[in-house]
């Protein structure tokens, strides 16, 4: 996944956003979730930080199937087998990696009080993403 051939889609708070172009990816609780952005190297408070951010229709309490305690341990599973074998390709080492999972679209730094979104943010140390609690 590499930037070659793609378009950066945004400029985002001094990183890079780059749309997920409909991938999709299975996750362990059975849930299959689409990458809707990726915001590279944004500035956090203790470094670098870059976003995975993912459609989960599966989360929505009304019509879905995965509750909070499976979403996070998806959540957990994306950041070691998805985005820490990404974050190297475009720069520095981001000091950390926020996933996010949405029943709904809804625009990087907007609010929409309908929709449901679970984060979580890693640090990463030894190879390996660490979660940190906020």
């Amino acid at each position: 996944m590499g930037d070659q051939g793609q378009s950066w889609q945004a400029e985002t708070g001094g990183g890079r956003s780059v749309p997920g172009d409909g991938f999709a990816l299975a996750l362990p609780s059975g849930q299959t979730v689409t990458l809707v952005e990726t915001i590279w190297n944004t500035p956090g408070p203790d470094g670098l930080v870059t976003r995975f951010r993912f459609l989960a229709p599966a989360i929505d309490p009304q019509t879905g199937t995965v509750g909070f305690d499976a979403a996070v341990q998806d959540i957990a599973w994306i950041c070691q087998n998805f985005a820490l074998a990404r974050v190297s390709e475009f720069g520095p080492l981001p000091s950390q990696i926020i996933v996010s999972l949405e029943d709904r679209p809804v625009p990087f730094g907007e609010a929409d009080p309908e929709a449901t979104q679970f984060f979580e943010a890693f640090r990463i140390e030894d190879g390996a993403c660490i979660w940190e609690v906020f």
